[in-house]
């Protein structure tokens, strides 16, 4: 299974878009700095996810999520 998930810097307030098989490692590696964006913007929060079978569909819902109407849906998960 293919996650696509959203994360929350705690700090600055930024959004980030990624996709991964193993969200809590990842999450674990955008908090421990060892993802050059996040990198020194945590401590990140886990905000949202989706699952998906094969990673050619999570990365398209990436990629849309990345655009500003994926924007617009993100945003609307914050308030």
């Amino acid at each position: 299974m293919f996650k696509v998930y959203v994360l929350l810097s705690e700090r600055t307030g930024k959004k980030y878009v990624g996709q991964t098989m193993h969200i809590e490692k990842r999450l674990l590696a955008h908090n421990n700095g060892d993802s050059r964006y996040t990198k020194g913007r945590g401590p990140w929060q886990l905000i949202y996810d989706e699952s998906y079978s094969t990673r050619s569909e999570a990365i398209k819902r990436e990629r849309y999520l990345k655009t500003g109407k994926g924007r617009e849906f993100i945003d609307s998960l914050t308030k």
